[in-house]
């Protein structure tokens, strides 16, 4: 395999997507990235870069109806977080042990990529030996400063209903996420109203699954990110208190960029030292 490559996926029930890779000489280490809501794997190669010149072999995960995805979400395409669960992350994973077999392998994410992380994990307790959490946290309402938490609960209730009526949410047009499954935006906005996770469909109890992770967790957040606020880390945290975890604020001053949601994914140099030397 070369330095960059393609790694074809099929999950179970049909779906193929792409893992992109990014693999140094002597990867030391292996992690599985997750992107953010509506974002596309392509977005990560800088950091995948950065991390594989400190040694950890990256595969960059694609979400179903993104990128190279078979799929595309509207009224004749529906999926939820048991989709996701069940088959898509199950078969990334495989992909990867098969492509290095008996390297250790972290997983990680950013925002909604770092929740489902949290939520694999919790289903496969042995299968991994960190989570690196990027800005990310529950969307759960209470974990927000006011008083943008007092508009979350209506906003929690609109974009599903949204979603239902238009076949898939217009997260584009909104300035949030992508177009989005409907299915996916009621496990989303269910978490954010009640805070505990679930998935329709999947009979599992998911908070209790993480509650019983024990692998250390690297948490990164940035100080302007109104998105993944201190709170909503330290809700996401809570639900794996077995699990010793490293949370780090960094400013706009630490990562030479501003310190929102986004930005640092451009430059992600000061990121991917703090989840490498976590590892070390």
């Amino acid at each position: 395999m070369s330095a960059h490559s393609v790694l074809d996926v099929a999950a179970a029930d049909g779906h193929r997507f792409q893992l992109l890779a990014h693999l140094p000489s002597q990867p030391r280490e292996a992690v599985l990235w997750l992107p953010a809501l509506g974002v596309a794997a392509r977005h990560y190669l800088p950091l995948a870069d950065a991390l594989a010149g400190r040694g950890t072999a990256v595969f960059v995960h694609e979400w179903r109806g993104n990128g190279s995805s078979s799929l595309r979400a509207g009224r004749n395409g529906d999926w939820g977080y048991r989709e996701l669960l069940q088959h898509d992350l199950p078969a990334a994973e495989a992909a990867v042990r098969s492509a290095l077999p008996g390297l250790a392998l972290r997983l990680g994410g950013h925002s909604l990529g770092g929740q489902l992380a949290c939520c694999h994990a919790g289903l496969h307790p042995d299968a991994f030996a960190a989570l690196w959490l990027v800005a990310s946290g529950t969307p759960w309402w209470q974990g927000f400063p006011a008083p943008r938490r007092w508009l979350l609960p209506p906003a929690y209730r609109f974009l599903p209903w949204l979603a239902q009526r238009r076949g898939a949410l217009p997260g584009r047009r909104l300035g949030f996420g992508g177009t989005e499954a409907r299915s996916l935006i009621h496990d989303w906005a269910r978490v954010g109203l009640s805070g505990h996770y679930a998935a329709a469909g999947l009979a599992v109890d998911l908070d209790a699954a993480m509650h019983a992770l024990a692998l250390p967790v690297q948490a990164l957040l940035f100080d302007a990110d109104w998105l993944a606020p201190a709170g909503s880390m330290r809700h996401l945290l809570s639900k794996m208190p077995a699990a010793p975890a490293t949370l780090r604020i960094l400013s706009g001053d630490e990562l030479g960029a501003p310190a929102d949601h986004f930005s640092w994914m451009k430059s992600p140099a000061i990121v991917a030292d703090a989840l490498a030397s976590a590892s070390l």
